[in-house]
């Protein structure tokens, strides 16, 4: 039995309450593992850690930070099946798309190693001569990071990264269902040569754990991924001590279809964007938007398509799709389905929970598609986060536009097209932070990765992954001259 541990202070330590709590494998129902029920007390020294560590950190040049980062880059190479099989076993992503997210999860701490080497200040010419203006970019203070359990790893390295390049020191908190990646991570990171208390990880009561954080003075920023939900009420906590949040939030992602656009490509990208990870991540197409003219030839491939996929414990090479992360997330497709269904609509293929042998253990649901969906179903409103894909027919360009930002959510759109103007018109016009263009996978280290409206606040990746974790110090001088 893998038993995991606290990080805290360079030490590997239970926690305070000497609880443990399971977690369940989702496509055997088998225990895969047991980590510390951590609380307050551990939340509290995880942070203790944090700030002794921080001022040596925040000194240390920052080419040493990147050279560490580089050896945790290395460190992550050599151990990358060990971190895609924990994810497998943890969460129940197919073991192919979890060794892909090893890859981008380690490019990420490549790309903010080199980002640490340019982090610039700038002089400013000044209005009277004996005086001399310039700025100097300084990290924040101590970070609280709580990342999702869809992925494990690259949700880790995007924070925890680009803090401890700009010269911050973290407290970390993963997810519940799958903290494994994590802590393989941190021991990588260790015998990298990351001095003690720089990175300290705490597992355990969400609630208890981060309330401390928000309530500690000394931690200085906040950055999450997951519901918007839960964001909002991270951001409410933060307020009282006006700390910096990062939020990526949840997503409602239509994903577009216009009559020029070559079919079998746009049900590729359909396939890739909306059941990667069985549904569920936050850039997920939940809303495909079909023209008329050609949206029953469009549900025909994608039918066939999705009949295609291989459904099954994700340890095994040849699936598609693993199991949904738990219970709860079966139960709400099945509302979703069901709602959609009692309102009109029609199910293509699938449908159902998957509940015979070999997935009577687990948590399983068919792959689906559902046609002539529309706006008064509880699937048009809310993140599915499950293998649902509901098609939606539209006339105009404007008409499409217009329904595809009738949201709260604003994080990823996609469509298709082979029109360039129309390529320009609709990107600009869509609004959301990211927008793929005949493209269903958009997330690179070299983006910029965030929503707008309730998806979130920030950027992550790209040239501007550390801006967040910096501020800005004015200084002014009077010289003789």
């Amino acid at each position: 039995m893998i038993r995991h541990r606290l990080f805290i202070d360079g030490e590997w330590q239970e926690a305070e309450s000497g609880q443990w709590y399971d977690i369940v494998n989702p496509a055997t129902g088998e225990t895969a593992a047991v980590a510390p029920y951590g609380d307050e007390r551990d939340a509290e020294k995880a942070a203790d850690a944090a700030h002794r560590a921080f001022a040596d950190w925040a000194k240390t040049p920052a080419p040493v930070r990147a050279d560490i980062l580089m050896r945790i880059y290395r460190g992550m190479l050599d151990r990358a099946e060990d971190i895609a099989r924990a994810i497998t076993a943890e969460m129940g992503k197919p073991i192919r798309e979890a060794r892909g997210e090893v890859g981008i999860a380690a490019e990420y701490v490549r790309w903010n190693a080199e980002e640490a080497r340019r982090i610039y200040g700038y002089t400013i010419p000044s209005q009277v001569p004996h005086k001399r203006l310039h700025t100097l970019r300084q990290p924040v203070g101590p970070v609280a990071a709580i990342t999702p359990w869809n992925f494990p790893i690259s949700m880790v390295t995007r924070k925890v990264a680009p803090a401890l390049a700009a010269g911050c020191t973290v407290v970390f908190k993963p997810a519940s269902q799958s903290p494994g990646a994590a802590a393989i991570f941190f021991q990588i990171a260790a015998e990298a040569g990351l001095p003690p208390g720089v990175l300290n990880l705490v597992t355990g009561s969400a609630s208890r754990i981060t309330g401390q954080w928000l309530a500690d003075r000394r931690i200085r920023k906040i950055t999450f991924t997951g519901s918007t939900e839960i964001g909002k009420q991270l951001a409410r906590g933060a307020a009282d001590q006006m700390k910096r949040v990062s939020m990526e939030l949840g997503g409602h992602a239509p994903f577009i279809v216009f009559e020029d656009a070559d079919l079998d490509l746009a049900v590729e990208g359909a396939i890739a964007s909306k059941f990667r990870n069985n549904g569920q991540t936050c850039i997920c197409a939940n809303r495909i938007y079909v023209q008329k003219s050609v949206k029953e030839a469009f549900v025909q491939k994608l039918k066939a398509r999705v009949e295609a996929l291989r459904i099954g414990d994700g340890m095994d090479e040849a699936v598609d799709l693993g199991p949904l992360v738990d219970q709860a997330a079966v139960r709400k497709v099945e509302e979703h389905v069901r709602d959609a269904v009692a309102k009109g609509a029609r199910v293509v293929t699938g449908g159902r929970r998957l509940d015979e042998p070999p997935f009577a253990k687990g948590c399983f649901y068919a792959p689906t598609v559902l046609d002539e969906a529309d706006e008064t179903m509880l699937i048009s409103r809310e993140e599915t986060f499950g293998p649902v894909a509901p098609v939606y027919a539209f006339e105009t360009e404007e008409e499409v536009i217009r329904r595809a930002n009738d949201t709260v959510y604003g994080l990823a759109a996609y469509f298709y097209t082979n029109d360039l103007s129309r390529a320009a018109r609709v990107s600009e016009a869509l609004e959301y932070g990211m927008v793929g263009v005949n493209d269903p996978v958009m997330t690179t280290v070299q983006g910029p990765f965030g929503g707008v409206k309730e998806s979130g606040v920030g950027r992550e990746g790209g040239p501007d992954s550390l801006h967040d974790f910096l501020e800005t110090k004015f200084v002014s001088t009077v010289i003789r001259i």
